[in-house]
């Protein structure tokens, strides 16, 4: 059974006040996304299985820790997901990376899909799907569908912001992937954004409206 977890560490929490400000530049917003995407990597990879290796130090020999070759790969959902991509690339710089694309269509409401590429290795990968905003849950469950469809069996899902809403559609759905998320909000409104949330993350990310 999959899990939420809010990660509350203090600067996170800091850096996320500033994200929501609407008097937050582009340039300040874009680069307060890169951070917290680092530090919620520590989060999401706290169970990462270790494996002991001998080393010897200036001073004597020892066993030591490293991350037992476990294969990671990120798939930014476009094109909000990729302002968090290189935040979290820092720690994994080994991570392969794949895209999905999504968008809504405007009669049903439903997300399709008009583009994905993936690493060829990636049903052998721990996939960390990334999205900032986790609203009504229709772009995760749909993009997390497709790497079901591939194949894929070790998922989980980042974001900086989530609704009750969202959350309780995106683990029905999907009750074996866990979510790590910044915060959980009050509710989404009747134009499905998250209140109080940042606005569209995409458009502050990019500067476009």
């Amino acid at each position: 059974m999959g899990k939420v977890v809010v990660c509350d560490h203090p600067l996170i929490q800091h850096k996320l006040t500033y994200i929501r400000d609407e008097n937050t530049t582009t340039k300040d917003f874009r680069e307060l996304v890169d951070e917290v995407a680092t530090l919620m990597a520590y989060e999401i990879t706290r169970e990462i299985p270790l494996e002991t290796v001998r080393v010897k130090t200036p001073v004597a020999e020892t066993d030591a820790k490293i991350i037992s070759g476990r294969m990671l790969g990120l798939i930014p959902i476009l094109r909000a997901g990729l302002g968090m991509v290189d935040g979290i690339l820092k720690l994994l710089p080994a991570a392969k990376v794949g895209h999905i694309g999504l968008y809504r269509d405007p009669e049903t409401l439903k997300p399709v899909e008009y583009y994905s590429k993936l690493p060829t290795d990636v049903t052998e990968r721990e996939l960390i799907v990334i999205d900032p905003m986790l609203a009504t849950g229709g772009s995760a469950i749909a993009a997390i569908d497709v790497l079901k469809e591939r194949n894929c069996n070790q998922i989980k899902l980042m974001c900086l912001i989530a609704a009750p809403e969202g959350v309780k559609a995106f683990t029905a759905a999907h009750p074996d992937v866990d979510v790590y998320v910044a915060a959980i909000d009050d509710h989404l409104n009747d134009h499905g954004y998250i209140v109080p949330g940042l606005g569209d993350a995409g458009d502050r990310l990019f500067g476009t409206k």
